[in-house]
């Protein structure tokens, strides 16, 4: 179960640029880069751009809670966490994991997500900006606008593949187009090793099955069977691809 957190669990820090920023692989990847100095010195428009906050989340904490989304945006900076959608009976469907420069939704640029919170999974560094601020700087920078639409629209791809996948694939087609598109978004990071091709698996059984409809049971059935099969291998929270033609045949993707 994911604890929720309260403030003793939080660790606020000081709102500006973090040294580490300007080397974080995602810094130019998301909309992270709006708080840079460089980004708004020139301009006389919202001259102050900072986060109202910056927190550090130890992993399986509830970082962003259904009433953070009312006036704010969270922005994450490093580690993996999950967009889950909480049904009224207790029932969870992860709707997208998050990486360095992910915003939690772009859709909360405009209007918050009710019944939606955001889960830590690994140690997680997030940001929180004004979410009028933030509307108001795009409008300004139509270059930083479409970087947002190009976010939305491959948000509300991968919600398309997901529906798809949900409905018309099996399980080994759903967990290998997981992996592949992880690989993906990681890869545009700079967060893959090549040759082979390998890179950090922090989700649990429990995360996949949420996020791919499927019983924990079959989630490890379909892992076992790729590993088995050469496909795959599984170690220390490594995750190395070791055919990955058989692996996007796999996944229908040629």
């Amino acid at each position: 179960m994911i604890a929720r957190c309260d403030d003793t669990r939080l660790v606020p820090k000081l709102t500006g640029r973090q040294p580490g920023c300007p080397v974080c692989p995602a810094f130019e990847h998301g909309l992270c880069e709006v708080a840079r100095e460089g980004t708004w010195r020139s301009s006389d428009f919202l001259p102050n751009l900072v986060p109202q906050a910056e927190f550090t989340v130890r992993a399986r904490r509830l970082i962003v809670h259904q009433q953070d989304f009312r006036d704010s945006v969270p922005i994450i900076c490093s580690g993996w966490a999950a967009t889950v959608e909480l049904l009224p009976d207790g029932r969870r469907q992860v709707l997208s994991f998050l990486l360095p420069g992910d915003i939690v939704s772009a859709g909360l640029l405009f209007a918050p997500k009710p019944r939606r919170v955001v889960e830590a999974i690994t140690e997680v560094r997030y940001r929180k900006y004004k979410r009028d601020e933030l509307k108001k700087l795009l409008c300004k920078r139509p270059e930083l606008l479409e970087r947002l639409l190009k976010d939305w629209l491959a948000e509300t791809t991968r919600a398309d593949h997901l529906i798809v996948d949900l409905g018309r694939r099996s399980g080994e087609e759903r967990i290998a187009r997981l992996i592949l598109g992880l690989v993906e978004r990681l890869s545009q990071r700079d967060m893959v090793e090549d040759n082979p091709i390998a890179f950090e698996f922090p989700l649990r059984q429990r995360q996949i099955a949420d996020a791919i409809g499927m019983t924990q049971v079959h989630v490890s059935k379909v892992f076992s069977d790729l590993r088995r099969n050469g496909l795959v291998r599984f170690r220390e929270r490594i995750l190395t691809i070791l055919d990955l033609v058989a692996l996007r045949r796999l996944a229908s993707m040629g």
